[in-house]
């Protein structure tokens, strides 16, 4: 029995789901006769590259296109094991030997980025001047390492995922005639993990249609495929925006109780944000993309638990220093000893900040002693996205300026802006502050410095362990 990707892939143009850019045109070549000699198909795996460069070949021979037929005129090249310059050299020999059935001789390389760079610059020579009776249709999922000088000699086709609109109708379609009955929420199930592609999509319907004789419900998807409910992580995640360590424990202890994989959480998280973003919820997005062996689960709890994590709200701007600050998302220098602050005094309106690798902020004259974590929690009570930048950076303070090393590109961005850069200077209280470009390090780093560890997910206790020794 053949698996659904195969029994339902196209045989004409016009069977082609969702990709009518690509169809429609080289169906309008054919019938116009204007073939061109080489065709780029990029797009994301699944959408059909493949599966429309074999109908296009036979097409323009006028062949008869069977999912089991072998025409010797159509020669398919998978480019990741046919790679070198000697396999391409052997290609250029042939393709001057005319085709023997057909009008053309076709060859189709597949994942054409995985040839070498000598590979490229010797199919380049063919690609130049070409035979007459020659086309080549390649196909990749990585266009950007397809040099440009190949891509410039062929017309370029762009695939898409499919939308989960189309994808539903497409999956529901094929129910039918399968006689495959399943619930519209379990459907919508697999269009979401199916991640448009129509290929993964098929798969993972041919998966579960053996859950059960009658209707496959949206509970048999999820414990077949070893989901989380969307509730659960709608919990988890409220918990994490509400800062409170102990519903992020207890959440996430109840989705991993259930068998489900650190990373399948976090990629449900992502997925989750993505649909419905918050501005709480985007520096999750960061650290959630890390989560992989080994120690998935704890690398997980240290990406939900923010730094000044309470089950209470965020604190109010202090006089008085702020507790230190557990920050597990990556260890930092701890700042000095907490010292008593001045009180905020007015500042002047601030100039614009100039575009540098370093930018000075203006600043009146230090009043007082700095606090790292005071400075942390005026920031917080008053912008908490600004906050999130702060404690991913690594900073230092030199003769009365804080110099700040944003981790990112994009967190330099956030902070130099006049409004941003603002807050920084009132929650400085005095203090200059100087933003260095993504990548620069301090100057001097502290001597004792420590990591944070987060121990057992069920206890939740955190340790201080001594500097070079393994936190897990």
């Amino acid at each position: 029995m053949k698996a659904l990707y195969r029994k339902y892939r196209p045989t004409k143009l016009s069977d082609v789901v969702g990709q009518s850019q690509v169809t429609d045109v080289l169906e309008r070549a054919i019938n116009d006769g204007k073939i061109s000699h080489a065709y780029l198909f990029i797009g994301p795996r699944g959408t059909g590259k493949t599966s429309v460069a074999r109908i296009f070949a036979h097409a323009v021979n006028n062949f008869n296109y069977t999912l089991e037929d072998d025409y010797i005129d159509i020669i398919e090249i998978d480019g990741a094991s046919n790679r070198g310059i000697d396999n391409i050299r052997e290609l250029r020999e042939k393709v001057m030997i005319a085709p023997s059935q057909g009008k053309y001789k076709i060859y189709i390389i597949d994942e054409v980025h995985m040839l070498t760079k000598e590979a490229f610059n010797a199919l380049l020579k063919t690609l130049e001047e070409p035979p007459a009776h020659v086309i080549f249709i390649m196909a990749t999922t990585d266009a950007y390492k397809v040099p440009v000088t190949i891509t410039s000699r062929a017309q370029v086709y762009t695939f898409h995922l499919a939308d989960p609109a189309t994808m539903q109708a497409h999956l529901r379609a094929i129910c039918e005639k399968e006689g495959i009955k399943i619930e519209d929420a379990a459907l919508d199930i697999i269009v979401r993990r199916g991640g448009g592609s129509y290929r993964d999509s098929l798969s993972l319907l041919d998966q579960i249609s053996t859950l059960a004789s009658g209707e496959i419900t949206k509970e048999m998807v999820i414990s077949a495929m070893g989901l989380p409910e969307d509730e659960k992580i709608t919990n988890l995640l409220n918990s994490y925006a509400e800062g409170s360590a102990s519903e992020i424990t207890d959440n996430l202890k109840i989705l991993l109780s259930s068998g489900i994989k650190p990373e399948t959480i976090a990629a449900e998280l992502i997925n989750s944000i993505i649909a419905s973003p918050r501005p709480e919820y985007i520096p999750l997005l960061t650290r959630l993309t890390d989560i992989k062996e080994p120690y998935a689960e704890a690398k997980l709890l240290v990406a939900l638990y923010p730094a000044h994590t309470t089950s209470s709200p965020a604190p109010a701007r202090a006089s008085q220093p702020a507790p230190a600050t557990i920050n597990p998302a990556r260890p930092r220098p701890l700042a000095p000893p907490p010292r008593p602050t001045p009180a905020i005094s007015p500042q002047p309106e601030t100039p614009k900040t100039p575009e540098a690798s370093e930018t000075p902020v203006a600043s009146p004259a230090p009043t007082g002693p700095f606090s790292w974590d005071t400075f942390l929690a005026n920031v917080r009570a008053e912008n908490e996205v600004i906050y999130q930048q702060l404690i991913h950076s690594e900073h230092e303070e030199i003769s009365g300026t804080l110099h700040i090393y944003p981790k990112t590109k994009i967190s330099k961005t956030i902070l130099n802006k006049p409004g941003n850069i603002r807050i920084l200077m009132s929650a400085a209280a005095g203090v200059k502050i100087t933003l260095h470009d993504p990548g620069e390090k301090p100057k001097s780093a502290a001597s004792d410095e420590k990591i944070d560890k987060i121990s057992a997910i069920m206890g939740g206790k955190v340790e201080v362990v001594n500097e070079g020794e393994n936190p897990f």
